[in-house]
C-alpha cells in the first residue's frame, strides 16, 4: 500500500530507502572511530596520570571524573524531563480553560439569545472579551 502511494506522490522509495541505508552506515562507521578515538584518549589521560601520581590514584580520578560526568548528566535529564512536564501540564490547563469558557458560552447563548437588551449589547462585547482572552498567550512576547 505504501509502494503506491509513494508512486502517487512522486517519491522513489528505492532511492529513499538506499540514502537513508547509506547515511545509517556512514554515522555507524563514525561512532565507531569515534569510540576507538576516545578510548585512546582516555588512555593516553591514564597514562599521563599514571606517571605524574601513580597507577592507582590515576584511575581512582578517571573513575571519579566519570562518576561526576554520570551524575551532572542524569540531573540535567532530570531538570529537562520536569521543566518539559510542567509545560505540557500548562498546555493542558490552558486547552481545559478554553473548552471550559467555550461551553459555558455555548451553554449560556439560548438564554442570553431571549433578551433583546443583552443580544444587542453584551453578547458583542462578550464576544470580544471571550476572543481577547483567549487569542492571548501565556508568556508571549511581541517580535523584536
Amino acid at each position: 500500500m505504501l509502494v503506491p502511494l509513494a508512486a502517487l506522490l512522486g517519491i522513489e522509495l528505492e532511492a529513499l530507502t538506499g540514502r537513508v541505508r547509506q547515511a545509517a552506515i556512514a554515522y555507524a562507521v563514525l561512532g565507531f572511530f569515534g569510540l576507538i578515538a576516545f578510548g585512546f584518549l582516555l588512555l593516553a589521560a591514564y597514562l599521563g596520570l599514571a606517571n605524574w601520581l601513580g597507577a592507582i590514584p590515576a584511575a581512582l580520578i578517571l573513575g571519579g571524573v566519570a562518576l561526576v560526568l554520570a551524575f551532572a548528566t542524569l540531573i540535567a535529564i532530570q531538570v529537562s524531563t520536569a521543566r518539559r512536564e510542567r509545560e505540557q501540564a500548562e498546555k493542558r490547563r490552558a486547552a481545559e480553560a478554553s473548552a471550559f469558557v467555550t461551553t459555558a458560552t455555548v451553554t449560556a447563548l439560548p438564554a442570553l439569545w431571549k433578551s433583546a437588551a443583552l443580544r444587542n449589547l453584551a453578547l458583542p462585547a462578550a464576544a470580544a472579551a471571550a476572543t481577547f482572552l483567549l487569542s492571548r498567550r501565556r508568556g508571549h512576547r511581541p517580535e523584536e
